[in-house]
């Protein structure tokens, strides 16, 4: 493998992967877009899990979605924040046939007013609701990437299984592999068992930043057809994924590790910064930064007590910065 290609060989690539496509998707220079890079990783549904997951969204779009606050949108407030009138209007007038209990749609109303994406007030026993805003067209293509920064022979097989499932259920607009390069003519990717719909990247991680190569072009799939599942299916999955990607990003990891151990640190990698532990002295990944490793001591309390920058703990600290490279990424700021 590449130099550069930081700790556990899927961790970390997918880290840095994630990173690039932030900065500089499409990989396509031949394809003119304005759109909006929203990147997150292991997203999708019950059945398959993708480790890095694009939405291209549209400027406008995604500034209007912001009405609607950081945090994602789950399917129930979806319903609700749709659906609801310019005008006052009883719930159950205002949203369509849930297709089960109404009751569920009430508390999912009582949610959506705490989170001031829509209004409420009373009319006698009934419970009028009003939108706070149309909720916006933002979702131009969703593409979906599979990281494998060491394409073993056995590997490909398992991953072309996969993303033969992918390409059949065309819930994505793309799918593609992502490996890193290894400086042969033809790269091993290319020669496995994988469909020809999936496009293949090549990223070289030799300098600062990530340098990507399209090995090969992939067809643009139908999520509009009915597949192994309706359009209609498709249609709500969609939106909930990316909903879900632009609630979480891709530094969401953060949330599944220890950064408040005293041995928890953030180093710049390949233009993303990838979690080091300074006690074993590698890239760790999430599964092994947990509260059960025999490393791990939680932050002295007078780290606590330094004020500035570090007010709360370097653990406080770190959650803050990958938090607001988060927000700066939702406002397009591309040096977040």
């Amino acid at each position: 493998m590449s130099d550069g290609v930081p700790g556990d060989a899927e961790f970390g690539f997918e880290l840095v992967t994630c990173r690039w496509a932030e900065r500089a998707w499409p990989p396509e220079p031949d394809r003119e877009t304005d759109a909006v890079p929203v990147v997150a990783r292991q997203l999708g549904t019950r059945n398959r899990r993708w480790d890095t997951v694009v939405v291209e969204a549209d400027p406008a779009g995604l500034a209007a979605r912001a009405a609607f606050g950081e945090r994602a949108l789950d399917s129930d407030l979806l319903h609700v924040v749709r659906h609801a009138p310019a005008e006052w209007a009883w719930y159950r007038d205002a949203l369509p046939e849930p297709g089960y209990p109404w009751r569920y749609v009430r508390a999912a109303v009582h949610r959506a007013a705490d989170r001031d994406v829509v209004e409420t007030r009373r009319a006698g026993n009934r419970i009028e609701i009003r939108r706070i805003a149309p909720y916006p067209d933002w979702i131009r293509r969703i593409v979906a990437i599979e990281n494998k920064p060491d394409l073993s022979a056995s590997a490909a097989r398992r991953l072309g299984d996969q993303m033969d499932h992918d390409v059949t259920t065309a819930l994505a607009d793309e799918v593609w592999v992502a490996t890193a390069a290894t400086g042969e003519a033809v790269e091993p990717a290319l020669l496995e068992d994988l469909p020809v719909e999936a496009g293949v990247l090549v990223l070289d991680f030799d300098g600062d930043d990530p340098d990507a190569r399209v090995a090969w072009h992939p067809a643009a799939l139908d999520p509009s057809a009915d597949t192994s599942l309706s359009a209609e299916t498709k249609a709500g999955k969609r939106l909930e994924l990316a909903e879900r990607a632009y609630g979480d990003g891709w530094r969401s990891y953060v949330e599944t590790m220890r950064p408040d151990c005293r041995w928890f640190e953030l180093r710049s990698e390949s233009g993303a910064l990838v979690p080091w532990c300074a006690a074993a002295e590698c890239h760790q990944t999430a599964g092994e930064c947990s509260g059960s490793c025999p490393e791990f001591q939680p932050e002295p309390p007078s780290w606590r007590t330094r004020g500035w920058p570090i007010e709360g703990g370097p653990g406080k600290g770190i959650r803050r910065l990958l938090a607001r490279r988060r927000r700066r990424v939702r406002a397009f700021d591309p040096e977040a």
